[in-house]
């Protein structure tokens, strides 16, 4: 699924239920000794998730320890995110000689609780809401909204280490027609702060474009800027519609909300 809202440049892996092996590095396994079980099963598997995801860029196993907001490390030359919610696990990477930054965000498909709405979007997003929700009511926009959010916060905080609110970015949603029963678009991105050169540059504008679905009890979203060129714009992605995601072993990620996406 996530698969389907990457480009060929990304390798993507996702479950819909744990992985159970190989064991956490015992610097991971320090991370989360007094957490909960249920945290312990989700850092473990989106961290096998993540490794699978690198062995296909050609890169060894090592520990990804979280930053100080919770963000994972990735190796050197390399830029990824994971995600996770009930049921659904993912970690996707790249070549930052391809991509400048990964944004991917997983969330139940189902309306936000109340007051959520008011406190992540603008006025002018919730009007959007309203009218796309006439015409496709089966769409829970507001959780797309939020999910979007975090993907752009994904895509800006690892390259500006600055905090970004939820009122700092401006989104339009553009639906696709259904297929399968899913339902899908395109998300535009206006950043609506001064950008900071270490995001102009790699990046090269406050406008960025985004990919959703919603299928199969989720709302995923995702956000894949291109390196910019020198003496020129980004590079071109088309989202992969050929490959499927990375296969797991026989045991077939939202580490939200922002800013962690540990």
């Amino acid at each position: 699924m996530m698969r389907g809202l990457l480009p060929d440049a990304v390798e993507v892996t996702e479950v819909r239920a744990e992985l159970t092996a190989p064991p956490l590095f015992p610097e991971e396994a320090a991370v989360v000794a007094r957490a909960v079980d249920k945290r312990r099963r989700e850092f473990a598997t989106g961290r096998r998730c993540a490794r699978l995801s690198l062995a296909a860029l050609g890169l060894p196993a090592a520990p990804l320890l979280p930053g100080p907001q919770g963000e994972p490390r990735w190796p050197a030359g390399v830029v990824g995110a994971m995600s996770h919610c009930d049921g659904y696990r993912v970690a996707a990477v790249a070549r930052a000689t391809d991509l400048a930054a990964l944004g991917v965000d997983a969330e139940p498909a189902a309306r936000l609780p109340d007051g959520v709405l008011e406190a992540v979007s603008l006025p002018e997003e919730r009007a959007d809401l309203a009218r796309l929700g006439r015409a496709a009511p089966h769409v829970p926009w507001d959780r797309l909204l939020f999910s979007a959010k975090e993907s752009v916060f994904k895509v800006w905080f690892p390259l500006t280490r600055r905090p970004l609110g939820f009122e700092e970015a401006r989104l339009r949603f553009t639906r696709e027609r259904d297929l399968a029963g899913a339902a899908r678009g395109t998300f535009e991105v206006g950043l609506l702060v001064p950008l900071p050169p270490e995001f102009a540059g790699p990046v090269g504008g406050a406008g960025l474009t985004g990919r959703w679905l919603v299928a199969e009890g989720l709302v995923l979203t995702a956000l894949a800027p291109a390196v910019r060129r020198a003496g020129g714009g980004p590079d071109s992605f088309e989202p992969a519609g050929r490959a499927a995601a990375r296969p797991v072993p026989a045991h077939p990620a939202h580490d939200g909300p922002h800013p962690s996406n540990r």
